[in-house]
């Protein structure tokens, strides 16, 4: 099975293509022109340096957040209109999902988190051991020192990734010290890889859906809807 995956929900932009469990090619860029710009032609080339087309792709992947408001508006679009024109199913995996898979097994805690702005992240925490990824806790969108104190209750030593990190990782080094680990940063964005490898397992535990049904999740207001509440309140 062909599967074709796209992540567009922070600064970088990735697509990957895999099949039966092996990653066959990725592209990745943060440069330049905006995730509209990119994205459609970066899924050609990556299917065209395997010599093939959307045709041949049997399952559709796409990160659905949280991420930028606007970044997961795309590549939802773009995934969702592939789909729909080719008639093939879709799985959406969620966005910190993506990035905890990546990490290597460990035997603490895993914690990717997102830049939310204003000291504010999107965060979860996760086990990972064979392989095999377990969400402890749901996704949220909190300050940072409510993170810190929930990571902190944990006890435990802790692997952190995301485009956060960077931002806090002072803070928390600080507070937590030597239980703190940080991910390489080639490891600090979505990778499509690991989008369609989940996707992958997510067809085959019939957690695909059409089109029409696939949604990317946004775990707080955008900012012109905030701004739109606030003029309201005047």
């Amino acid at each position: 099975m062909i599967t074709l995956a796209a992540d567009t929900s922070t600064v970088t932009a990735s697509c990957a293509v895999a099949e039966d469990g092996k990653v066959l090619s990725e592209l990745s860029i943060q440069y330049g022109k905006t995730h509209s710009q990119k994205i459609l032609p970066m899924l050609k080339n990556v299917l065209a340096m395997l010599d093939k087309t959307f045709q041949d792709v049997d399952l559709f992947s796409v990160t659905t957040g949280p991420g930028s408001f606007t970044g997961l508006r795309i590549g939802a679009v773009t995934i969702k209109g592939l789909a729909y024109a080719l008639q093939k199913p879709v799985c959406g995996i969620p966005t910190l999902d993506v990035l905890a898979y990546a990490m290597p097994d460990f035997k603490g805690i895993i914690v990717p988190m997102l830049d939310a702005r204003n000291n504010q992240v999107y965060a979860s925490l996760y086990r990972k051991k064979n392989n095999q990824l377990d969400q402890i806790s749901p996704v949220a969108g909190v300050h940072i020192d409510r993170l810190i104190e929930q990571m902190q209750n944990t006890g435990e030593d802790i692997m952190m990734t995301g485009d956060a990190v960077p931002l806090h990782i002072q803070k928390i080094k600080n507070i937590l010290g030597g239980k703190i680990i940080e991910a390489q940063s080639v490891l600090s964005f979505p990778r499509a890889s690991c989008c369609a490898l989940m996707a992958e397992r997510a067809y085959y535990e019939n957690k695909a859906v059409s089109a029409f049904e696939l949604k990317p999740v946004y775990y707080r207001k955008s900012q012109a809807e905030r701004m739109k509440e606030l003029s309201g309140r005047g």
